[in-house]
């Protein structure tokens, strides 16, 4: 008994631990002016389309990358919202995983920490010289972190299954 509550106490202090990162992460890019924010997703994008011309051998010249950049910039932009809530779903169901039993109460508290962690970093940049609060960004959020949930529930059904067939199988007379 001892021990499940130490693994318990283990899992819990590191996912607490990188769900305390990710939201210092999340609230230092959305704590960036509208300046800041938009050249990084240009150079990241930008470094996105340089890649792919290194990976695919085309030659672009620099006005193409750039018009490359520009048009995929959006959809990586809220890809990385999605990506972000998507790991904190992970984050906050392992931890909660871990206390409550596993169910549609665990599902909708996991879905309700997202959502208002969304809303409060949308709110947030309203405070941001040149940023604005988006409802669809919290829904993005929010589709992010019930992708991240579901994934942990997809797994924990599929580990269980394989070890309910080992137990099933380990328990057959020979």
């Amino acid at each position: 008994m001892q021990r499940r509550i130490s693994k318990k106490v283990v899992v819990s202090l590191c996912a607490g631990i990188l769900l305390a990162v990710l939201y210092a992460i999340i609230f230092s890019f959305s704590a960036q002016n509208a300046e800041q924010s938009g050249s990084l997703s240009r150079t990241f994008s930008e470094k996105c389309v340089g890649m792919f011309r290194s990976v695919s051998g085309r030659q672009w010249g620099h006005a193409l990358i750039v018009q490359l950049a520009e048009a995929i910039e959006h959809p990586i932009r809220k890809l990385a919202h999605f990506s972000e809530y998507a790991l904190m779903g992970i984050l906050v169901y392992v931890l909660w995983s871990q206390w409550m039993k596993r169910g549609r109460r665990l599902y909708f508290l996991t879905i309700v920490w997202v959502a208002l962690s969304a809303a409060a970093d949308e709110i947030h940049q309203l405070f941001v010289p040149g940023r604005y609060c988006s409802f669809r960004d919290v829904c993005i959020d929010t589709c992010g972190g019930v992708f991240g949930m579901l994934f942990c529930v997809l797994a924990a059904k599929l580990f269980s299954g394989k070890k309910l067939r080992k137990q099933r199988k380990t328990a057959l007379p020979k």
